[in-house]
């Protein structure tokens, strides 16, 4: 039975303003890893989520914080399950959320590279990554350290304006 609540919030709408709890300026929507939001016959919402990448850690809080929302919007039984397929990419980012980590003094991804089709190319070499500074907009950054405060960011400087910065790596 669906209560007069569910009829009147979309269940969608209460998913998609969870943020990130690793990059909290931007929503689990803004970041693609909001995949489905749908209701059963029984009321029960279903949400899949996609982990950024596997081993996460962030996906117990995110799971948590989609269950409180739609607890406290009023829906009793929510399912939050863990869609793999297809893997997720820095291209699902959507443009408001690029724009939200610019703001935030973060560097957005560039395009992901394209997945190679047949064998796996071995690559032994330093990774070739670059980043706009997000501050000065400068083209002039270096690399610091292959990993930032998460997993999924690299620690940069800009040459310009010699301020430091996070980039969220492409994926």
């Amino acid at each position: 039975m669906v209560n007069r609540v569910q009829q009147e919030v979309d269940p969608r709408e209460v998913a998609a303003s969870v943020t990130d709890p690793e990059l909290p300026m931007v929503t689990l929507a803004d970041l693609g890893v909001l995949r489905d939001v749908r209701v059963t016959d029984d009321g029960t919402v279903v949400v899949d989520i996609t982990p950024t990448y596997t081993g996460c850690p962030a996906m117990g809080v995110m799971r948590a914080d989609l269950v409180h929302a739609l607890h406290s919007a009023g829906f009793g039984d929510v399912d939050v399950r863990t869609v793999l397929s297809p893997a997720w990419s820095t291209d699902w980012i959507s443009e408001e959320g690029r724009r939200k980590l610019t703001v935030a003094g973060i560097a957005p991804p560039g395009k992901a590279p394209e997945p190679a089709t047949g064998p796996v190319p071995l690559q032994l070499g330093p990774s070739r990554r670059t980043a706009d500074c997000p501050l000065c907009g400068s083209t002039d950054t270096e690399e610091l350290s292959e990993f930032g405060a998460t997993a999924c960011k690299a620690l940069r400087r800009c040459r310009s304006c010699r301020e430091p910065f996070e980039h969220v790596k492409e994926i």
